[in-house]
């Protein structure tokens, strides 16, 4: 499985990174009306933090991610699923295939979890020393404006890498 390819399939909605019934249906090789039913079977398991039921405007607002001729019949909306919940369906779904699916994709949600708090550090550090700089040398110098474009253009940079890492790791 590519780890890539999860990451596509990896939206943000209120808030959190999850996964939609359909796209994982289609990673695990089954319809969408048996991975629900296999969640309704087993509701208890998914609380709110879990999995949730998009609605009908979250849904529209995410349309533009995906075909919409494949999607266009839908009758009910999409569950969502977020990291804790995928692991939870891999103990619903116990297919060799869902086993392998869900342990690709913990790892994709790990790796980008990593990812976004390394950044972050980075990201906090270059502020914090852009806000030092400017008390000390003033707000017109123009290297240290040249400074703060390097260090940027070397984050881009290393988000660029981070995504190729993302695509030959699994």
């Amino acid at each position: 499985m590519d780890a890539a390819i999860i990451k596509n399939k990896i939206y943000e909605v209120r808030g959190q990174k999850v996964m939609l019934d359909f796209d994982l249906a289609e990673l695990y090789e089954t319809e969408t009306k048996y991975l629900k039913r296999a969640v309704k079977q087993n509701i208890k398991k998914f609380p709110s933090d879990f999995m949730f039921e998009l609605t009908k405007i979250e849904f529209e607002g995410l349309r533009c991610n995906f075909s919409t001729s494949k999607r266009g019949g839908i009758r009910y909306m999409p569950f969502a699923f977020t990291e804790h919940g995928l692991t939870m369906l891999a103990s619903v779904l116990n297919s060799s295939k869902a086993i392998e699916v869900n342990i690709t994709i913990v790892r994709t949600f790990i790796s980008i979890r990593n990812y976004i708090n390394k950044h972050k550090n980075l990201s906090e550090q270059i502020n914090e020393l852009r806000i030092e700089m400017q008390k000390e040398f003033g707000e017109r110098d123009v290297q240290l404006a040249s400074i703060y474009d390097a260090l940027e253009n070397l984050l881009d940079k290393n988000e660029d890498e981070m995504e190729q890492r993302l695509k030959w790791e699994h």
